[in-house]
């Protein structure tokens, strides 16, 4: 029986086994902190394996940099032994629903996911801070592992206590301004990227303020040949005469792809009024059609040559074109009747596209998004008040039909999409709607910093953090989309489990791989904090072992003990003292895929004695472990 690491996954310990896979040669070993082996990466060597590859210190090159660079890219990779812990209270739907909402720094809480959803994620939006000078960015803890900490990112004195809040505002006089900020997104989106899927897409919204560099972060983060579009959505459609110079009226949505090569656009669903460009006027049994022009330039010579229409008349490629056919292609095409001359007979050729053939069903997005599409800011804003009686909490939120439109065109039917800059909640409601109009089962992954909420002076509702807000408002949101849908959103999951980002559910104090043996196994003393609830131990373990947070769980009772059952018995779990060989025995026979207690939890030496032998007669492939 093995302990479970009860930590995030090592993200660099990884990268050092990788290339030992391609370079075992350049890897060696070194004692660490505590005096124990462990493998490092001889550069020297590697360099010399890569000589021709490799700059010479010094050589120029291009790159993007700042300061705190390295240690915010140290920071993506470095290990938490954060956990998270679920609150029912504030849940709808906990035992039924596949959606999750968690509160918590969304550094810490995508280090702790990291490892359970590693490539399932199929759409990501965020709205990070724009670095207005108002908004708060957050201040990372640049230590790196064991008590190291980067004393030049400024965030600490010399005895490494922080020296400001975890989240401040940027403002414009800070020497930091930019720095911060590059700081703030870098490890972030680069845990990001290894959510998504092989064809999964990212869509990030900002403005002029930090739009060049958020997109030089994103070219070395995703790769440039990766970028798909950077999006101008017309946030705002009348001037504000008070600016000096300009009224700005738009905002940047940033989309890049994990692999372009994959990624499939759906397309903007078609429009009645798109649809009508098409017609049929010589009754084609393939249906209706639109014409597309025959030429394309610059002109190819081996395309250049005359065609007669059926009523004589000659004609030829305008100036400086070419017909898109070769001769032969285009008397195919004439053949099939792919070729319309007009009405009479007499006009210049055009290719017949029917719509019964196009490739996808939807409009392949322009890069400009009008508000009268997907609404501006100040419709959003109206729109969210109208759930709150009228009363106005939050000022120009992202509008439901802008975060729509991000997620039909990437997401599919059944998929996990996630907002780790979730604000006042809006993703959730774009999904919501979403599902309830096609008929998806998308599920949604929402991540909050518990922010301060600043409530208007004349609400009745008072919300503590921006959290509390937004969890009030999928509820609402959710009834009414569920309302409004009727019977199509019969089966429409409105429901969320929230989850609390805290510290470990295990003491500071941790017993070494050498304090065990078959003989004190479970008996050393318990290392579980006195304030953590069974389902607490549960949902950490899920983390531990790779298992959905929103996986069925269910919880029965076996021998007088509590015992908790997780995806239909994939994971079985105890967290009982006194358990005894009724229990161990009953939950053997089930067979398990994972079979997890808790130190100290055996009743009796019998128990000790017995409990291999049980899982070996009953369940032998079943993978016991402790807490």
């Amino acid at each position: 029986m093995d302990k479970l690491k009860m930590m995030s996954r090592d993200v660099v310990g990884g990268n050092v086994h990788k290339i030992a896979a391609l370079f075992p040669q350049c890897v060696t070993e070194r004692l660490d902190k505590e005096g124990k082996p462990e493998l490092a990466i001889d550069f020297d060597k590697l360099r010399a394996e890569l000589s021709n590859e490799v700059l010479d210190e010094g050589e120029e090159r291009y790159q993007f940099t700042w300061p705190d660079k390295r240690a915010a890219s140290r920071l993506a990779n470095t290990p938490t032994t954060q956990t998270l812990r679920p609150c029912r209270e504030e849940s709808v739907d906990f035992d039924n629903t596949q959606n999750l909402y968690i509160e918590g720094d969304n550094l810490d809480v995508l280090k702790v996911l990291r490892e359970t959803y590693l490539g399932k994620v199929k759409m990501i939006y965020i709205d990070p801070p724009y670095n207005t000078g108002n908004d708060f960015v957050y201040n990372d803890d640049f230590a790196q592992g064991k008590g190291d900490f980067e004393a030049q990112s400024g965030l600490f004195d010399n005895e490494g206590n922080q020296t400001v809040d975890p989240m401040q505002r940027n403002i414009e006089s800070n020497g930091r301004f930019h720095t911060d900020w590059l700081n703030m997104i870098y490890p972030r989106l680069k845990v990001a990227r290894d959510f998504l899927t092989e064809d999964g897409v990212i869509f990030i919204s900002m403005d002029d303020n930090e739009a060049k560099n958020l997109k030089a972060v994103c070219d070395e983060i995703f790769g440039s040949q990766n970028f798909l579009a950077q999006v101008v959505w017309e946030r705002a459609y009348s001037p504000i005469n008070l600016m000096k110079h300009f009224s700005p009226s738009h905002d940047y949505i940033l989309v890049y792809a994990k692999n372009q090569e994959l990624a499939e656009c759906k397309g903007i669903p078609r429009s009645q009024e798109a649809n009508d460009r098409y017609a049929n006027p010589d009754n084609d049994e393939r249906g209706v059609w639109k014409p597309s022009d025959l030429s394309v330039g610059p002109a190819v010579e081996a395309n250049i040559y005359q065609i007669t229409t059926p009523s004589g008349r000659i004609v030829e490629p305008p100036a400086g074109r070419s017909w898109s056919l070769s001769k032969k292609a285009f008397f195919e095409r004439l053949q099939d009747n792919r070729i319309w001359f007009g009405p009479n007979g007499d006009s210049v050729p055009c290719m017949k596209r029917f719509l019964s053939e196009l490739r996808k069903t939807g409009i392949t997005p322009m890069t400009i998004w009008k508000y009268t599409e997907v609404d501006h800011s100040q419709g959003a804003t109206q729109k969210l008040a109208k759930l709150f009686d009228g009363k106005k909490y939050f000022d120009y939120p992202k509008p439901v039909e802008l975060l729509k439109r991000c997620a039909a065109l990437y997401s599919s039917d059944d998929c996990i999409v996630m907002d780790f800059f979730s604000g006042s909640g809006t993703f959730a409601h774009a999904i919501m709607e979403l599902n309830a109009e096609d008929g998806g089962k998308r599920k949604f992954i929402l991540v909050q910093a518990a922010e301060k909420m600043e409530n208007p002076s004349n609400v009745t509702l008072h919300f503590d953090t921006i959290p509390q807000f937004a969890e009030e408002r999928i509820r609402r949101a959710g009834r009414k989309v569920k309302e409004e849908a009727g019977i199509m959103a019969q089966d429409l999951d409105i429901g969320f489990r929230v989850l609390k980002l805290d510290s470990s559910n295990m003491e500071d104090v941790y017993y070494t791989p050498d304090d065990f043996n078959a003989n004190n196994l479970f008996t050393l003393a318990d290392n579980i904090k006195p304030d953590r609830t069974s389902e607490d131990l549960l949902f950490q373990v899920m983390l531990d072992l790779g298992i959905e947070l929103s996986a069925k769980i269910e919880k029965t009772e076996i021998a007088g003990k509590e015992v908790w059952c997780v995806d239909g018995g994939y994971l079985m779990a105890c967290f009982d003292r006194e358990v005894n060989e009724a229990t161990i025995t009953e939950i053997a026979k089930q067979k398990p895929v994972y079979f997890v207690m808790r130190d100290a939890s055996a009743a009796n030496d019998n128990v000790l004695d017995n409990f291999d032998q049980l899982f070996a007669n009953y369940s032998p492939d079943t993978t016991c472990k402790i807490l």
